[in-house]
């Protein structure tokens, strides 16, 4: 009779397994709208419409314009006039006079000001370029921490499910007087504190969410992006010497550097130019009506004149703008060397990241992660057949979720530091 009622209870005990493993995954709310995108296609969705990229365009776009205003020549001026001797008893004559002039640029003013102009455009143009680099990553990190977050929710989701089996069926146990009070408030207890971790868990995968609409410059607040891509092989094949060096000569930054340099010549170049004497030329014509009176008669006549007139440079006695010039040349070349050995500490470092990354994941790809599977199993087991106890199968489910929490911030910065790597070494091949 004793074993007839074990078996009984041993069947009760897993119908309500059964039926709490059908509603375990309601506690989570699914009240939004979730799009899924493939990591290449909300790349390219940021490229498109993130506001940060979009407004920096501009800065390209201004200094484009910048060039055009280069090319202006000086503007000539147009001047008219007349006059009118108001003296009518006397019969003096009246006349007008006008006159064009302008200034005639030397030295090479023009042409330097265009080479200052496209130098400062290319180093915009590289500046942008590098804003998308650090822009492609974090978008890429935010993508991933997503992920990561959407499995450290499952993990919780898994445990609260198993629990709130075991507290069930525990209660039930309790009344039927096959288990203790003690193991029936126990497994009640830790059902509601894994639930509270998953509603906070819950919580930061949605936030994850609201990174990624923000990165791709969506403005439904309705509508979640959500990663369609799991965590993939990461290997890859590096050599060190010749990132670092790839890196120096090709990164954006690298090359905004060098641009900057370029700028800092022509910048010298054109202050050279500006103090080169401009000429002003200017050319009139004058027209003075007849004079009648009878001491002084005059017939009506014109006359035209011609004029140049050179300034005398006397500021050129103050150098402050070649000087200027001269110490800006000199700190772009140590700006371009900082850059040159920071971009190879940063490559260094992220190398070294990302091989000890892909040492962590090895450890749990080889048994790690299945032993504690295994044991996990085997624990519940034995409780369910009355021969462990409940403390033994907490311990094997925390060291289980622990092991599986690891593994996944193990896979998150494995990918981390691959995309950290390929940001320091300016490349990209994560689709």
């Amino acid at each position: 009779m004793m074993i007839k009622k074990m078996k009984n209870n041993r069947y009760l005990y897993l119908l309500l397994l059964l039926i709490g493993s059908q509603s375990a995954y309601a506690q989570t709310d699914t009240a939004f709208i979730k799009k899924e995108l493939k990591l290449e296609e909300y790349l390219n969705l940021v490229g498109r419409q993130n506001l940060g990229y979009l407004a920096g365009k501009y800065n390209v776009s201004i200094a484009e314009a910048n060039i055009e205003s280069a090319r202006v020549f000086p503007d000539p001026q147009l001047s008219v006039g007349g006059y009118d001797n108001q003296q009518s008893s006397l019969h003096l004559g009246r006349g007008y006079n006008t006159s064009i002039s302008t200034t005639l640029e030397l030295g090479g003013k023009r042409k330097s000001r265009i080479a200052l102009a496209e130098s400062q455009s290319e180093v915009s143009k590289a500046l942008l370029l590098d804003f998308f680099r650090n822009l492609r990553a974090d978008a890429t990190l935010a993508y991933f921490n997503a992920l990561q977050q959407y499995h450290l929710l499952g993990v919780l989701q898994n445990s609260y499910s198993t629990m709130k089996q075991l507290a069930d069926a525990d209660s039930t146990r309790f009344r039927l007087g096959s288990a203790t009070e003690t193991d029936a408030r126990q497994s009640k207890l830790e059902a509601s504190n894994l639930l509270n971790n998953l509603i906070q868990a819950e919580a930061d995968w949605k936030t994850t969410l609201v990174q990624l609409n923000l990165n791709a410059g969506m403005v439904q607040p309705d509508i979640f992006l959500v990663p369609a891509n799991d965590f993939r092989d990461l290997k890859r094949t590096f050599s060190l010497l010749k990132l670092i060096s790839d890196a120096q000569a090709n990164r954006s930054d690298a090359v905004a550097a060098s641009n900057t340099q370029i700028a800092a010549k022509n910048t010298l170049q054109l202050a050279k130019a500006n103090r080169a004497i401009d000429l002003g030329l200017s050319i009139g014509m004058q027209y003075s009506g007849a004079s009648t009176n009878e001491i002084a008669p005059t017939p009506a006549y014109r006359s035209v004149n011609v004029g140049i007139s050179v300034p005398l440079k006397f500021s050129n006695a103050y150098k402050g703008e070649l000087k200027t010039a001269q110490f800006l040349i000199k700190q772009t070349k140590i700006q371009y060397e900082q850059v040159a050995l920071q971009i190879q500490t940063e490559v260094t470092q992220a190398y070294i990241n990302y091989k000890a990354a892909e040492k962590q994941v090895s450890q749990y790809n080889n048994a790690l992660l299945a032993d504690a599977h295994k044991i996990f199993e085997a624990k519940t087991y034995s409780y369910k057949r009355g021969e462990t106890s409940l403390l033994e199968v907490l311990n094997a489910q925390r060291t289980y979720n622990e092991v599986q929490q690891s593994y996944y911030q193990a896979q998150y910065n494995y990918t981390a530091t691959l995309v950290q790597l390929e940001r320091a070494a300016g490349i990209w091949d994560l689709k």
